[in-house]
């Protein structure tokens, strides 16, 4: 299916009946909002000054419907390839529950009510990154980067990686060094837990023909820079420990998860495919299964050292 049928929103329907308020609510991928929600509210709520609850309240849902609305547009433009990986293929416009000019209009609009109410809710700082959020993972990551580079979880994980700044943004109308670590954070998490998915979903690639790492360079490749990268990422993680959002809490947290992860980036390397294969890539689901975790709880402690604070 060509990029044009995506965009036309002429992808064939394959269910009977019209569409629910469930297939709605999908096309907002409500997993990786769930994400976002939880970095936009620490960073939030580990910002200097602090907000009304209700302001705080009002700012992540906003955050949340420009999450959402990102996964619309996403799911607008991505209908061709998303119908030939398994993975995918039963999301609500490949499945021909929701027409992708739905899609695209659903997107649009909780773009613009996203940003706008932002914006008159806490500032324009804040809604000025929501609006740069959207526009990089819908047009620079969706559009440009998926399609034509094996950097394309690389640079377009900054996408993922904003909503904790725009929770702080939110706050204090600036960005700061304790922001953009947490971004960091996020950012360089991104491609070790991508790739290791990647690694185990590896036909789904190669049928979407997506210049993921795994088609690109090889799946020894992709396990060399699933180590690099999750190298790179311990001292980002650690940095983060010794800013004034953090503490003991976060410290331990930090050292243990990332010893736990660099572990598992290193088993990764040291296989080649016929291990992988005999145990169905045991090691890289346990991997990304971790990764999941691994995010959550780094953010998880720097809210229960906030919360300690004030005790």
């Amino acid at each position: 299916m060509s990029d044009f049928t995506a965009q036309t929103g002429s992808v064939p329907r394959t269910s009977e009946g019209e569409a629910g308020f469930g297939d709605y609510v999908a096309l907002l991928k409500p997993r990786v909002m769930s994400l976002v929600v939880f970095t936009a509210l620490v960073g939030l709520l580990v910002a200097p000054g602090g907000v009304s609850p209700m302001i705080g309240f009002t700012a992540i849902l906003f955050i949340a419907l420009g999450a959402g609305a990102s996964g619309a547009l996403n799911m607008w433009y991505d209908a061709d390839i998303d119908a030939v990986m398994k993975r995918t293929a039963k999301r609500p416009v490949p499945a021909g529950k929701v027409p992708a000019g739905e899609a695209l209009s659903l997107g649009l609009w909780l773009s613009v009510i996203s940003v706008a109410m932002l914006g008159l809710a806490t500032n324009w700082i804040a809604a000025g990154l929501l609006a740069f959020t959207i526009f990089f993972y819908a047009v620079v990551y969706t559009m440009w980067l998926k399609r034509s580079t094996p950097q394309n979880i690389v640079i377009g994980g900054a996408a993922g990686a904003f909503p904790p700044v725009i929770g702080w943004a939110a706050v204090t109308g600036d960005v700061s060094l304790a922001s953009i670590l947490m971004f960091g954070l996020i950012f360089m998490w991104t491609p070790p837990h991508f790739w290791a998915l990647a690694l185990f979903m590896k036909s789904d690639y190669h049928k979407a023909d997506v210049p993921m790492l795994t088609v690109t360079h090889g799946r020894a490749e992709t396990r060399k820079q699933i180590l690099i990268y999750t190298i790179l990422l311990a001292p980002v993680a650690l940095g983060l420990a010794f800013t004034s959002v953090a503490g003991p809490v976060y410290l331990a947290t930090a050292v243990v998860l990332n010893a736990i992860f660099l572990k598992g980036a290193w088993d990764i390397w040291r296989r080649d495919e016929a291990m992988a294969e005999a145990d169905e890539y045991a090691v890289e689901k346990k991997v990304f299964r971790f990764s999941l975790f691994y995010l959550f709880l780094h953010f998880g402690a720097l809210l229960a050292d906030a919360l300690w604070r004030l005790i």
